[in-house]
């Protein structure tokens, strides 16, 4: 590090003209998105300095940091709904770190051996070691289609899209959206560390 710290200073020392014409040419490429009549990009991506940010990333929304390659927020509905289903996927892969580690650092079995039951004709579930009332495959599959239903349902009559992503009350009990600056760290934090567990789940 201290090489290329003393390279550097070489560098801009002898030929510092190198330099300024490479930050030039830097900031004229940056530069090409900010004009909205002549292109469909209106500043640089947070993700990737010198990438052209989609117009319709406006930074606005936590964790927006112009990232949509294929472009498939270009429709607002679509959007909107794509926000809400990343932060709903960014929350059970929160929640499924901990139901994975805990288990196995408490002994009590492991997630790759958990599921082996349903491919076992008659098999039943356990939960944490211990069976798990009407633990047949059919049945928890029934069970579970019908608490989702319901969940997505309630949820659904629910047209404020910030209410839908925030509902606050009851899932807010410590009072943490009451204060609109450190809310607003919050759901950036959150989104956050959620994009980053859902590419940890994939290492397990």
């Amino acid at each position: 590090m201290a090489a290329n710290s003393l390279m550097s200073c070489g560098v801009a020392a002898v030929c510092p003209s190198v330099l300024s014409s490479s930050k030039s040419k830097f900031a004229a490429a940056v530069s090409l998105g900010t004009n909205a009549t002549t292109s469909r990009y209106t500043m640089s991506a947070s993700w990737m300095p010198g990438e052209p940010r989609p117009p319709y990333l406006d930074g606005s929304a936590p964790g927006d940091f112009g990232f949509d390659p294929l472009r498939l927020g270009e429709v607002p509905e679509n959007l909107e709904r794509y926000k809400e289903s990343e932060l709903i996927h960014c929350r059970w892969a929160m929640l499924s770190i901990p139901g994975i580690l805990v288990p196995e650092a408490l002994g009590l079995g492991n997630w790759v051996k958990a599921q082996e039951w349903a491919a076992v004709p008659g098999g039943q579930a356990t939960y944490l070691g211990n069976p798990v009332p009407w633990g047949t495959l059919p049945t928890i599959l029934a069970i579970e289609f019908l608490a989702i239903a319901f969940v997505e349902h309630q949820r659904s009559m629910e047209k404020d899209p910030e209410k839908k992503k925030y509902p606050g009350g009851a899932f807010d009990p410590l009072g943490y959206s009451k204060d609109p600056k450190k809310f607003e760290e919050l759901k950036v934090k959150e989104i956050k560390n959620g994009n980053s567990l859902i590419l940890v789940i994939n290492e397990f």
